[in-house]
């Protein structure tokens, strides 16, 4: 069912797959004690050592690693190869902190090409389809994961990288683009923007691969209708490879981790306890096949579940739910868990636009949450009551989600900022 990039391996038995992270966990462990000092010090103090490792079932005994360590270790601190042996470098934006840089060989390029031409294949590319990749190039990994595993699969490369929504609307239509890779809401924006145009009869795309933010299966319905393509999502991180390490097939019913580069588990946020297969709790990789930048037992702070039950697609490799939120983006409003897709769920559900922003303040002691949405253009008019209205519904309908009450306030459209990238969706001025 469906296409493959390379079907023997994406259909590998359980005992295949686990005999491959087995031997490439021990090799990995032993490689980066011997050579990366950094993490020697950590398995030290932890009391490990790599022969205390015969395979997955030890996987447990081993320190997590957090981000905050790929700061400390900057630049050069976690490499496992000599920097002769690197080709290229990818780097995290630096928003919260030092950035953190993550190290190529050739063969890791290899690695994560093929990656990405297995996710561009499950969403029904071949050689014959021309692919629009609209995330952004340079440092950020998402223009140059898909663009590398676009020529890998032998597609027409369409390296447009983001932003210049005209020029990608003209290569879009006079290159018959089929498959369009972006974040969902550049996605959603460029749909607003051929909808504007009256461009939808002469838009070619059969399907979307949209990842690097959380996004909504509302969202995903909302896009799809407009754009009228299956869109898959993908899963990604600077620190593990970029996007590729899971990716959805045509079943749309998690996403398939590449077990044989990377080992994924699921674990208590709070006491790093492993939890058991559909569970939900915090996402924990060890890039195992990685060369010039393995880590192990990395914490990527996002909310979501495993399951190995076999998919229709017959892909045999685990799935991780669509991510539910972060743990470090989850919002504590007057000690109520919040996520944004939790908001942009009952938003949509109640036939809003996708573009809206969260702003959290605390006022006399209090937290309070503003829910910024814009009309749709049929409700843009001088019909007051009709505007309160909506706003006291959604009031409703988000206290019902969240347990909390929020303020909604409905702006004109086009008044929130588009993004080219990541939407910023919060503004916590608790922060500020």
């Amino acid at each position: 069912m469906g296409n493959y990039f390379q079907e023997e391996i994406e259909t590998a038995s359980r005992d295949e797959i686990e005999k491959i992270q087995n031997e490439g966990l021990v090799k990995c462990v032993k490689r980066v004690y011997e050579n990366v000092p950094y993490y020697r010090d950590l398995m030290d103090k932890a009391g490990v050592t790599p022969d205390d490792i015969k395979g997955l079932d030890d996987l447990k005994k081993l320190p997590f690693i957090t981000k905050n360590d790929l700061r400390d270790a900057y630049p050069y601190g976690l490499l496992a190869t000599p920097l002769s042996d690197c080709v290229r470098i990818h780097s995290t934006s630096g928003t919260t902190g030092k950035r953190v840089v993550a190290y190529y060989t050739q063969n890791d390029i290899d690695l994560w090409d093929n990656c990405c031409a297995r996710a561009i294949a499950a969403a029904g590319g071949t050689k014959e389809d021309a692919c629009h990749v609209a995330y952004g190039y340079g440092l950020f990994t998402g223009g140059f994961g898909l663009n590398g595993g676009s020529q890998k699969l032998g597609c027409l490369t369409l390296p447009m990288s983001s932003g210049n929504t005209d020029r990608q609307l003209q290569f879009m239509t006079d290159l018959n683009s089929n498959i369009l890779c972006c974040t969902p809401s550049y996605a959603a924006y460029l749909a607003e923007s051929i909808e504007e145009r009256g461009l939808i009869d002469d838009i070619n795309l059969k399907s979307g691969i949209f990842g690097a933010e959380a996004w909504s299966e509302e969202m995903r319905k909302d896009i799809e209708k407009k754009l009228n393509i299956k869109a898959y999502d993908i899963y990604g991180l600077t620190e593990i490879s970029g996007p590729g390490v899971a990716f959805e097939c045509e079943c749309q019913d998690g996403m398939h981790i590449n077990e044989d580069y990377f080992i994924a588990e699921i674990i208590d946020p709070e006491t790093g306890e492993p939890l058991p297969e559909g569970e939900k709790g915090e996402l924990v990789f060890t890039s195992f096949a990685k060369e010039a930048f393995p880590l192990i037992r990395y914490r990527t702070k996002d909310i979501t579940y495993i399951t190995r039950k076999k998919c229709k697609c017959g892909r045999t490799h685990a799935r991780i739910h669509r991510l539910m939120g972060r743990t470090d983006d989850m919002l504590i409003i007057k000690g109520v868990n919040v996520f944004p897709s939790q908001v942009e769920e009952v938003l949509i559900n109640h036939g809003m636009p996708s573009n809206y922003q969260l702003v959290v303040d605390r006022v006399n002691n209090s937290d309070t949450l503003e829910v910024l949405v814009e009309m749709t253009p049929d409700m843009f008019s001088d019909n007051l009551s009709l505007v309160m209205n909506k706003e006291k519904e959604i009031v409703t309908a988000l206290k019902s989600m969240l347990g909390i009450y929020a303020k909604v306030k409905l702006v004109e459209p086009k008044t929130i900022a588009r993004s080219e990238g990541k939407a910023v969706r919060v503004i916590d001025k608790r922060k500020i």
